[in-house]
C-alpha cells in the first residue's frame, strides 16, 4: 500500500502542474492509457519467475529508487523536494527488506546461490534503462529540478556493486548503459489487461 500512496503524491502533484482534478487525471493515466503510451522500464514488466528473480529484481529496483529519491530531495523545486523526502523515508525500508533477502539467499544453500545468480543474469541488463535520460531532460537538470541521470548511475553502481559482491553474487559484464528502450514487452499488455479490467467495464466511475 506504501507504493499507491507515493503513486497518489505524485500524480497529485503532476495534476497540480497541469491544472488537473487530482483524482479524474490519475484514474486516466492509471485505468485508460493505452500500453504504447506508458513510460516505465521494461524490467519492471517482466514475470515473476521465482522468488529469487521477484526479490533480486525489487532490490535493483528499490536500491535505484532510494538513489534518485535522496537526490530529488535537494530538488530547487519545493513540492517535488517535499514529496521526495516524504517517500524516502519509507523506501529506506523497503530498500533494508529487499537487500535482507539478497544476502539471505545469496549466502544461503547453493540452491539458493544459484538462482540468484540465474535471476542477475537475466536482470542486470534491463537496468540501464532506470537511468537513461527523458527528452528534454537537461534543461531540468540544469535548472536543478532533477539530478542527472548519469550522476545516479555512478551512485546507484556504487551502492549495488559491492552489496551483491558480498552476497557471493558476481556481476555480468561491464555497467550496463543508460540507453532508452522505446518498446514494451508483450508482458505489459497483459498485465495492464487485468489491472485496467474492472474500471474500462465501469466506465465514468472513479476508482
Amino acid at each position: 500500500m506504501d507504493e499507491i500512496g507515493h503513486a497518489n503524491l505524485w500524480f497529485g502533484l503532476l495534476a497540480e502542474i497541469e491544472a488537473q482534478d487530482p483524482l479524474a487525471y490519475s484514474d486516466q493515466l492509471v485505468f485508460f492509457r493505452e500500453p504504447g503510451d506508458y513510460r516505465n522500464i521494461q524490467m519492471v514488466e517482466l514475470p515473476n519467475g521465482d522468488w529469487a528473480f521477484t526479490t533480486l529484481r525489487q532490490y535493483l529496483f528499490d536500491s535505484a529508487e532510494l538513489v534518485r529519491l535522496e537526490a530529488l530531495s535537494q530538488s530547487q523545486h519545493a513540492p517535488l523536494a517535499g514529496i521526495a523526502a516524504k517517500i524516502v523515508k519509507e523506501e529506506r525500508y523497503h530498500h533494508r527488506h529487499t537487500s535482507a533477502w539478497v544476502r539471505r539467499l545469496g549466502l544461503g544453500t547453493a540452491e539458493s546461490r544459484r538462482r540468484m545468480q540465474k535471476a542477475l543474469d537475466q536482470l542486470w541488463s534491463y537496468t540501464g534503462e532506470i537511468f537513461s535520460p527523458l527528452e528534454n531532460e537537461g534543461d531540468l537538470v540544469s535548472a536543478g529540478i532533477v539530478p542527472d541521470p548519469a550522476m545516479l548511475q555512478s551512485a546507484w553502481l556504487a551502492r549495488v556493486s559491492p552489496y551483491l559482491h558480498e552476497a557471493s553474487l558476481s556481476i555480468p559484464g561491464e555497467s550496463p548503459q543508460a540507453l532508452r528502450r522505446t518498446e514494451h514487452t508483450p508482458h505489459l499488455k497483459v498485465l495492464l489487461s487485468e489491472m485496467q479490467s474492472v474500471a474500462r467495464s465501469e466506465s465514468g466511475v472513479q476508482w
